[in-house]
Formats: C-alpha cells, sequence, structure tokens
C-alpha cells in the first residue's frame, strides 16, 4: 500500500479503464464504486479521467501492489476549504481477494488524509459488489440515495432566454447577499439529518459560482472539469428564493451539469428550462459562432436525491431520463460541539 508515483500512471489508466469500460465491472474481474452503472450514454471512466492536469495538491493517488502489479487504486479529491475528502475512483481486480484490498486501501487513505487535517470523507457509490458494506464498515455512515440522469444531446434545443423573460420569472444569478435566503431555501428542501450531516454554513452560500462545489451531489467531481455559475427564482411577494440552480459546463470530453434544488411546494419547471438555455449559451459563446445554434455534445447529467421528489418528474419532462441509483455516505472526523447560544429566561 503506498502513494502513486508517475511510474504507475500507464498501469493506473489501464486499471481504471478496464473497471469502467466495456468488459470490465460488468464481467467479474473487476470491484468498482459502480458510479455510474455502465451504459451506453456515460460511464464511470468518461466523467472522472485520471489525467495529471486535474489533480490538485492536497488530492491524494494509492495504489496496491502486489508482486509488482498494480492490483488496486483509490484517488481522493480534497476540497480545501472545507476540509473535506471525496473519493472518487475505488478499484480492484477481483480474484477473490478484492474486497480486502478495497478495504485496505480505505483505511489507508483515512490515515493519510487525516493527517492532513481532513475533517469529512464523501463517498457515492452504487449498492452492489460490498460497496455499502464496506464503507460502513469503516466508519461510514449511509444518509440518502441519489437518481443520476441524464439528458441525451439529441434531445430538443433549449432556446436561452432573454434577460427580459428570465426577469419576468424572477430568475437571476447568485449574489453573494443570497446566502441567507439560500440556507433558508435549502433546509426547506432538505431534512433536518442531512443538514445536520453536511452542515453548510453561510460562507458556503456567498461563495456560489468560480468553481465551488456546494451543494454537493454524487456528481459533484464533474465541477473540477467544468466552470460553474449559478442561478436562483425569486418569489414575486419578498426577498424569499423559490429554487436554486448550478450547471456546470464541461471543458473536457465530458456532460455537462446541472443541479436544482427547490422549495416543495413550488415548479421549479422554468428554472430548469433557463439552466439548460444558459448551458447552450456559454457554448455558444465559447465557439464564438452566432450562426449556429450549439447544444451540450455530451449531454447534461443531473442528480435528484431521494426527499426531492416530484423534482425528478420535472426533469424528466425536461427531457431527463434515470441512469442509476447510488447510496451516499460519509464519515465525520471532528467531535461536534454545541454552540454557545442565548436563551429566553423567566423572571420572578
Amino acid at each position: 500500500m503506498r502513494a502513486a508515483r508517475l511510474t504507475d500512471l500507464a498501469a493506473l489508466s489501464e486499471l481504471s479503464r478496464l473497471s469502467h469500460g466495456e468488459g470490465g465491472a460488468t464481467s467479474g474481474r473487476m470491484r468498482t464504486l459502480g458510479l455510474p452503472v455502465s451504459s451506453g450514454h456515460i460511464g464511470v471512466f468518461t466523467l472522472f479521467r485520471l489525467p495529471l492536469g486535474a489533480f490538485l495538491p492536497g488530492d491524494q493517488l494509492y495504489v496496491y501492489e502486489d508482486d509488482g502489479h498494480v492490483t488496486g487504486l483509490a484517488r481522493v479529491e480534497h476540497e480545501s476549504i472545507r476540509d473535506e475528502f471525496t473519493i472518487v475512483e475505488l478499484d480492484a481486480i477481483d480474484d477473490g481477494t478484492a474486497g480486502d484490498i478495497r478495504f485496505r486501501l480505505v483505511q489507508h487513505l483515512l490515515r493519510d488524509a487525516a493527517k492532513r487535517g481532513g475533517l469529512r470523507f464523501h463517498v457515492a457509490c452504487a449498492d452492489e459488489g460490498g460497496n455499502v458494506e464496506l464503507f460502513m464498515q469503516a466508519g461510514f455512515a449511509r444518509y440518502g440515495e441519489e437518481r443520476l440522469l441524464y439528458r441525451p444531446p439529441d434531445q430538443p434545443y433549449t432556446e436561452p432566454l432573454s434577460p427580459s423573460d428570465a426577469a419576468q420569472s424572477g430568475i437571476r444569478a447568485v449574489e453573494p447577499l443570497d446566502a441567507m435566503e439560500l440556507d433558508r431555501l435549502y433546509r426547506a428542501a432538505t431534512p433536518a439529518p442531512v443538514v445536520r450531516l453536511e452542515d453548510y454554513r453561510l460562507p458556503d452560500w456567498e461563495r456560489q459560482g468560480n468553481h465551488w462545489r456546494v451543494p454537493r451531489s454524487a456528481l459533484t467531481p464533474l465541477l473540477r472539469f467544468a466552470d460553474v455559475d449559478a442561478f436562483v427564482q425569486a418569489s414575486p411577494k419578498g426577498p424569499e428564493l423559490l429554487a436554486f440552480c448550478q450547471i456546470g459546463v464541461a471543458k473536457a470530453d465530458q456532460p455537462d451539469y446541472l443541479r436544482v434544488i427547490s422549495r416543495p411546494e413550488h415548479d421549479p419547471t422554468d428554472l430548469i428550462a433557463f439552466g439548460l438555455s444558459a448551458i447552450n449559451e456559454q457554448i455558444r459563446r465559447r465557439r464564438l459562432d452566432r450562426a449556429r445554434l450549439h447544444r451540450s455534445d455530451r449531454g447534461v447529467a443531473s442528480a435528484v436525491r431521494g426527499y426531492e421528489s416530484p423534482l425528478d418528474r420535472r426533469l424528466a419532462e425536461n427531457g431527463f431520463s434515470s441512469l442509476a441509483v447510488v447510496s451516499l455516505l460519509m464519515r465525520e472526523v471532528a467531535e461536534r460541539v454545541k454552540e454557545p447560544a442565548l436563551v429566553p429566561v423567566g423572571i420572578r
């Protein structure tokens, strides 16, 4: 068990391809996170590839070497501001020892990342191949499920909304001053136990845009390879926010990204359409060709949590279809302490 070296890159790329390509994970020779399941449109290796240019100084890559051959791989991305680590890949050749190899890799990366000040460790995985059991054995808590959705590029083109049409629907770009209302929106759409686990603070909401990756989803690592923007839909009756949309326009050969949070009583159809049109508009600007309509050539990926229904139906109405259901797990290292607060006192 050791950190990866430059000389391992070819072997790691091959191991990753075998894990997520045709005949790899599905053949029984490999064990992976299964995020998402293999499909004709989109695969894990397509999403979370292994280029060194995508690595940041805090990211980690670990290998398991047996008899001079690399038989296991763990890849971890580090979010330095929140001291969070995300396990993106966990692969092993399944020759009867894959379960033990993967567990050792997880234990090693947890110990190593803890030395670097890691507070939370996240992973999303398919509930197959012993994935969930492995992480729970390593001290992770399972706190939700997400349905991964995909909108292929052959869906109808979404025309960009004019600024006046967007303003009429209350849609605009996120501003730092929206932090308080974004927090209230998130809490209205999210069960209290999940709110406590994810532990977003006002500074997290103030940093929207500029490659910021809150709120999380199983597809959060996609934002490492994308230009990120965020929008809100405000209530016409006051400062309350009705829905939030985060988009990531891919810089590499991978799907674009759309994440929506909405109040349960609100219909976010207009904001979803706006998010898709904003992706198309950014692609058009990037290609500097006003004579042609441009859309995402790799499609758009999204994620919806089980408690966010009927948001999944609104996305389906906009051309998204289901790819997979994955489990969300987290391990928290820091001990929680109660913050001091003022309470009312009766006077006699």
